[in-house]
This record gives structure tokens, C-alpha cells and sequence, in this order.
């Protein structure tokens, strides 16, 4: 089986890298072991929101220049990371996914817990902060889905308050959701979402919420509307009638599953083969370094043939990379990784403080050409989560890392 480029992971970084080569003419396969990262979204991509010394960003792009040579940001170029970030709204809007958001001004989202943290871009599912102190309105009715326990209203209500905004508590109540009630582990946001996109049952959802309010100016739900539409979202907002505001739930994402979907169907539409369910088992390399083909799980013996390779396999998280009690490797290619060889640097004991570890991965070119033994391997790219040099939970970086390398990549081999 032979394509132009095979890309390992169909997580965000795969896909938009899948659909920039695709749409230009190659002929591309991704090949996914499964669920990805964005099934755990906010709902927001972040490109810079903090510095590694803690200091906020207010300017994502302006800030570039002060961060270390080894970050991705810094290893692509300031100018290119520019481009691409300008450039992204337009290309996930060519996907199908609608996002607000400006690079060189951060905004604000509001976070499962009401905190706020900066943001790049934001799905039209939320509704973004200019400022971490702004208010959502006067009065809010923040309403829960009965029985549904990954929306914590008391964290949003508190912290809403201290904004200056007085809420009120309360819960809507549907007989479709019985059946998911009787069990805990059902009442979880794609299951709720499936219902509610079942004969328009979120008509009924936005009319029990329309009767509730009193004199509040605003409503807060959770993002659990609209897995398969985004303009069930949209459409809920006109029904209820005043300022709607949906906030991000505890993992699994509704908007976030949503967004891979879009793009996995952007990816074939376009041309391009998905084989999900399946994970890359071996290399072979030619005799000048270059990656020849892979095997997988359900190929067996049939081999997949390319002429590049994209590693966007993540991070831990996902397996991209391995960590054992004496080394981190990554366990495809082999190739060479930039990390403290002394385990005791790899973590802080405080879970709540900067973890080194999150900052080791692949030790690639300005090309983003992986390496293997110190020699460069000019038909292997490594995007996303699995590229070395930034603390993407502590730097709230990891959707720009994972969009802009993909871009980058894309646009290298196209211009090979």
C-alpha cells in the first residue's frame, strides 16, 4: 500500500496536517489508534497564555521573541508562527468549524471550575472574556441538567460573584433522561448530547430553561448541545431568548469530540484515507536514513509505503512517548528526544507545580525533521504534542503548538 504521506495520530495536529497536504493534491493516509486529545477540549485553542516564568501573555506573537531557542514557537520562526496563526481561523472555517479569537490579543475562557485562563481561539459554542475580570452580566440563572454531576454550578457560581454578578441555582428536569439517570456513569455529556440531539429534545431542554428566568440577564449552561451541529448551539440561543452562555464541562468534551469529527470528515472528504482503531509497530529505513515504510496491527504483513512520514503521535498521554524507570524513548522510529537523563528532574513532587516532564519530546530541525542517532531523517516530521521545548499545560500553548507545527510540516513537504 503506497501513499504520498502517512500521518501517525488523528489527534488535531494529524488532522490539520492531513488536510493542508490532501486539499494541496497529496495523497495521504492517517492512521489512528482512537480517541484524542481533543475529546478532553475546553473548547478553546491556546496559543501563548504564560510565560515559562509565570508572567502572563497579553500579546501572544510579541511575546515569542522572549522565549527559548528550543521551543517550537522559536525553532519554526517568529514569522511563520505568525503567519499560520493569522492564517488559522480561515482554515478551520474552510473545515466547517467557526472560532473567535485574535493572536495577538489573548482573551479570556471560563473554565469547568468558573476560573478564567487566556485563550487564542474560541469555538462559537463559548462565548470569550476580554478581560479576566469582566463580568458575564448582572444576574445569572445557572442551570444544570438534573443529575448530571460534571457540572459543578457551586464552583461557577462562587467565582462568578466575585466578579460582581449574582447568580441563581437551578435544574431542568427531562423524562428522555431518565434511562441515563438510573446509572451515574451514563450521565455523561456525549451520552446527554445523543439524547438531546434525539427529535430536537433540547427544544424542550431551551423552553423548561426560557420558564425559569426571572430578572437575570444571563444564562450559563453546560456545553453538553449539539454533538453532531454546531448551530444547535446557535439555534439554542435565539429559543431562550437572552445572553446564553455555555461553559466547558469535566472530560468527555461534546465540543471537542465535535471538532475532531469535523475535521476526520474534512480529511476524507477531501480525499484522504482514515484507518482508526490501528497503531504503527515498525519502521524500515533506507540505507540513507530516510523512512522507507511502517507496519501496523491490522496490516500485518502488508506494508505502508510513503515518501514523508508525520510523527503526531502526542505526548504520554497518548504513548507518543514512553517513560521507564531509566529512560524516556519513543517507541516507533527511535528517534532522539531531548530530556533530563536524571529521573528525579523529570517531575516536582507538588502536582500543582511546573512539571519538567511534560516538556521532553522529540529534538527536531527548523525543517522539523526528527532525528535518529544524531543523523537527520529528511523524510520524518514530528508535530503536535510529541515536539520538545514547551510546557504546554504550564504555558497554555498546546493548541497553537499543535495547529502551527502541523502547518509548518504540511508546508514543507509541499515545497520540497
Amino acid at each position: 500500500m503506497r501513499f504520498d504521506t502517512v500521518i501517525i495520530g488523528g489527534g488535531l495536529s494529524g488532522l490539520v496536517c492531513g488536510i493542508r497536504l490532501q486539499k494541496s493534491g497529496k495523497n495521504c493516509a492517517i492512521i489512528s489508534a482512537g480517541q484524542s486529545a481533543m475529546h478532553f477540549s475546553s473548547g478553546t485553542f491556546d496559543l501563548l497564555g504564560r510565560m515559562p516564568d509565570g508572567s502572563v501573555v497579553e500579546n501572544p506573537l510579541e511575546a515569542i521573541d522572549r522565549l527559548d531557542a528550543g521551543h517550537p514557537y522559536s525553532i519554526i520562526g517568529k514569522e511563520k508562527v505568525a503567519r499560520y496563526a493569522t492564517e488559522a481561523p480561515d482554515f478551520l472555517a474552510g473545515c466547517g468549524i467557526t472560532v473567535k479569537g485574535d493572536a495577538q490579543s489573548n482573551s479570556w475562557r471560563i473554565t469547568p471550575t468558573g476560573e478564567r485562563k487566556p485563550a487564542w481561539l474560541t469555538l462559537g459554542d463559548f462565548t470569550p472574556l476580554t478581560s479576566k475580570n469582566e463580568k458575564i452580566g448582572t444576574k445569572a440563572l445557572i442551570v444544570n441538567i438534573l443529575g448530571y454531576l460534571d457540572f459543578n454550578t457551586k464552583f461557577l457560581a462562587d467565582s462568578f460573584e466575585k466578579q460582581g454578578t449574582v447568580c441563581r441555582i437551578a435544574s431542568i428536569r427531562l423524562e428522555e433522561m431518565e434511562r441515563l439517570r438510573k446509572n451515574p456513569s451514563e450521565m455523561r455529556s456525549t451520552n446527554i448530547a445523543r439524547v438531546m440531539d434525539r427529535d430536537n429534545i433540547w427544544e424542550k431542554a431551551a423552553s423548561q430553561v426560557k420558564e425559569m428566568i426571572k430578572d437575570e440577564d444571563v444564562v450559563v449552561l453546560p456545553a453538553v448541545f449539539g454533538l453532531k451541529n454546531a448551530e444547535t448551539v446557535e439555534t439554542m440561543r435565539k429559543a431562550i431568548g437572552i445572553k446564553t452562555v455555555f461553559v466547558a464541562t469535566m472530560p468527555p468534551s461534546v465540543p471537542g469530540i465535535r471538532t475532531q469529527m469535523t475535521l476526520k470528515a474534512e480529511f476524507e472528504r477531501a480525499g484522504g484515507r482514515f484507518f482508526i482503531g490501528d497503531s504503527v509497530i515498525e519502521a524500515d529505513f533506507n540505507e540513507d536514513n530516510t523512512v522507507k515504510s511502517v507496519a501496523t496491527y491490522n496490516f500485518g504483513d502488508i506494508r505502508v509505503y510513503a515518501d514523508d512520514f508525520v510523527l503526531a503521535t502526542g505526548s504520554f498521554f497518548s504513548k507518543g512517548l514512553i517513560a521507564t524507570p531509566e529512560k524516556i524513548y519513543e517507541p516507533v522510529f527511535g528517534i532522539d528526544l531531548n530530556y533530563e537523563e536524571k529521573r528525579d528532574g523529570w517531575f516536582d513532587r507538588n502536582f500543582w507545580n511546573r512539571q519538567n516532564y511534560i516538556s521532553f519530546g522529540a529534538k527536531v530541525s527548523e525543517k522539523l525533521n526528527t532525528y535518529v542517532d544524531g543523523r537527520p531523517v529528511e523524510n520524518l516530521y514530528a508535530i503536535g504534542s510529541l515536539l520538545g521545548g514547551s510546557n504546554t499545560l504550564y504555558e497554555g500553548c498546546g493548541g497553537g503548538v499543535a495547529i502551527i507545527s502541523a502547518l509548518a510540516a504540511a508546508d514543507e513537504i509541499l515545497h520540497k
